[in-house]
């Protein structure tokens, strides 16, 4: 019975996963042939369902090795059975993934197949020249290197790194589909990712303990389950936040939910709550069951992993469904918005109201990858405190405060008035870059999060790896021993802003939604790893002195001011094509709000440093202070023994 519970639930998954996405297919009109340039029944119907190989396979890549590396021991079997899970997933998502390209080409170029040389040149033309034939190629070679790296690599440390590909492998995906209208293109690629991402966590991890079950044992049920409804947990929350953002796009009002692809919305609405009320009986019953009489066979576990991914398969379905399902609310281009401005050309959105005080605090442009970040990153650290606190371990309330006022600022220049106008004045960007880099590290710093990770996170002892483990491992390892080093984290904060704006990097990051949030990643840090070596709390491998801290300081900002004089003083337009090219009347040139920008880089750049300053003088007036104290103490203790072996040294002399 228990073999077959087993084999039941990744069965039961793909089987009403088929049946959903053919019903969904049928009923929204996802495979009906158009009027014009029919490519085929098969073409038409295989698309859809190749694409729903595609998610179950990385699902399955994805959720195994986050199990493999979050909640399994590497000594044991439970281990390699699920890298090979892992490998075999990968290995579904680059076949599948190579179908959907050559069914996506069929079907935007309406080709038919032969075996002729135009057709393979036309084939060739397609993967290598269009965005999207480029998408679904990428997609396939990252896969297909995925899936070699699941069967070489066995050490965790590196398997970290094939996660990290297998996730930006979903990025070609993310771009494509239905990414909404030309205004909501960066707030719907978002969503997509990240509900990419956090369902292929969910699903993949579940399917990865069912299959591992066998090597699981009795006693290791429950410890790995528990480490997995975590996850289950965060993924859950964010699929909701990125289905509800991606559903208010496409879908817009109450009225279009009874549309074929409102009706489907509603059906992956159905399976995500049921999913939940599954993860709820798992983390208040089942687990404390399990854990209560590990040694019992538990049959009717099994059944109920069963019913979940039955669940899931119905929740797959209808998602691939939906990517082929008109929906009711059209994508507009940049061409057809009402605002014909050269700025909506450009951004694909009309043009803001004119900058105000009031504007820059009431008017939002969200981005949901920042809002989560933000959230989770404070309700951990409370969490983290409020554990301190129950077992009667205290924390200072400082820098609580520190660490949430770092966040909400971060949350505000993400998603606030900042963010609205970013992308048409470069003064705007680089108010929002200085507090990336210089206003909210020095917030952050000394919530020293580190610390609070290491007090407050259990420590394991079955040889995996929990967050504490890889917090600590990440702490001690050598890259971060080179980069966190003080003079190296001085030399990136500097070089890293020249070579930013007058490089490449600085269009990417102003044109292209990826680039962008890579700037946000990058500054951010940067900003980090600089005011760590200089106030940091938490612990590092180099700790400079307090006046070479101070130099550091002094000679670092001085670049910083100079780079801010080059803005102000130049008479070159950067990116001339595309602040030079907004056609917004604001009473300002381009090259002048270049020059403000300047300014803010110089202006602004300089509170942070006198805050910099100020608390590297009262720490080192505090070490000072401690060292004196240990001083007084020992001479106590020993009668002034060393200044007495000192004066006689002299007096021998």
């Amino acid at each position: 019975m228990l073999r077959i519970s087993r084999i039941a639930g990744p069965a039961l998954l793909i089987v009403i996963a088929f049946v959903v996405v053919v019903t969904g297919l049928r009923f929204g009109g996802g495979a009906e042939a158009p009027i014009l340039l029919d490519p085929g029944a098969v073409v038409r119907w295989g698309l859809p369902i190749s694409k729903l190989f595609v998610n179950l396979g990385l699902s399955a890549t994805i959720g195994a090795l986050m199990i493999a590396i979050f909640a399994m021991s590497p000594k044991r079997d439970e281990f390699t059975l699920t890298l090979d899970f892992a490998a075999a997933g990968a290995a579904v998502w680059a076949v599948a993934s190579a179908f959907t390209g050559f069914f996506t080409f069929l079907a935007v170029r309406n080709q038919p197949i032969d075996l002729s040389s135009a057709f393979g040149d036309v084939l060739a033309s397609f993967l290598t020249v269009t965005e999207l034939g480029q998408a679904w190629l990428a997609t396939v070679l990252i896969a297909a290197a995925v899936t070699v790296l699941c069967f070489a690599v066995r050490k965790m440390s590196a398997l970290v790194f094939v996660l990290v590909l297998a996730v930006a492998g979903l990025i070609p995906m993310a771009l494509q589909g239905h990414s909404g209208g030309t205004e909501d293109h960066d707030a719907a690629t978002s969503a997509i990712y990240l509900h990419l991402v956090f369902a292929a966590l969910w699903l993949g991890g579940l399917l990865a303990i069912a299959i591992a079950r066998s090597a699981l044992g009795k006693e290791r049920l429950a410890i790995v389950l528990r480490r997995y409804s975590s996850i289950a947990l965060v993924s859950f929350i964010v699929v909701a936040a990125s289905g509800y953002v991606s559903a208010e796009i496409r879908v817009e009002n109450l009225t279009n939910l009874l549309s074929p692809y409102g009706i489907l919305v509603l059906v992956k609405v159905f399976a995500l709550i049921v999913m939940g009320l599954f993860g709820a009986v798992y983390r208040n019953y089942a687990i404390g069951r399990l854990e209560a009489s590990p040694r019992k066979e538990r049959g009717w576990f099994w059944w109920i992993v069963t019913a979940e991914l039955g669940f899931m398969g119905l929740a797959s379905g209808a998602a691939a469904a939906l990517a082929a399902t008109p929906t009711p609310v059209p994508e507009i281009v940049a061409a057809d918005l009402p605002d014909s401005s050269p700025a909506a050309y450009l951004t694909g959105s009309p043009l803001p109201p004119p900058v105000t005080a009031g504007n820059l605090f009431t008017m939002w442009s969200f981005d949901l990858i920042w809002v989560l970040i933000c959230a989770f990153a404070i309700f951990f650290y409370l969490a983290g405190v409020w554990r301190l606190h129950k077992r009667g371990d205290s924390w200072p309330v400082h820098r609580t405060v520190f660490w949430v006022l770092g966040m909400l600022l971060l949350f505000y220049i993400t998603n606030g008035g900042v963010n609205v106008y970013e992308g048409y004045l470069f003064s705007m960007h680089m108010l929002g870059h200085m507090t990336l880099g210089m206003m909210i590290p020095v917030l952050l710093v000394p919530g020293a999060p580190v610390t609070l990770a290491m007090r407050a996170i259990a420590k394991r002892t079955d040889g995996s790896r929990g967050a504490r483990e890889w917090i600590l491992l990440i702490v001690h390892s050598r890259y971060l021993a080179v980069i966190g080093h003080p003079l190296i984290a001085a030399g990136i904060f500097v070089v890293s802003l020249w070579v930013f704006y007058y490089t490449p990097l600085f269009r990417w990051a102003t044109t292209d939604h990826v680039g962008h949030e890579w700037m946000i990643i990058h500054f951010l840090a940067s900003g980090y790893l600089f005011v760590q070596a200089l106030i940091g709390v938490d612990p590092t491998p180099h700790r400079t002195s307090y006046p070479i801290r101070l130099l550091l300081l002094l000679g670092t900002m001085a670049f910083h001011a100079f780079f801010g004089l080059a803005l102000m003083t130049g008479s070159g337009l950067l990116l001339a094509d595309w602040y030079g090219a907004m056609g917004w009347d604001t009473g300002v040139s381009a090259l002048e709000d270049q020059r403000i920008g300047g300014g803010i880089a110089w202006s602004v750049g300089e509170i942070p440093t006198i805050a910099l300053a100020i608390a590297v003088a009262i720490m080192w007036r505090r070490s000072d202070g401690r060292a004196s104290v240990r001083y007084d103490r020992k001479a106590e203790r020993d009668g002034d023994a060393e200044l007495d072996a000192y004066n006689d040294m002299l007096a021998k002399r």
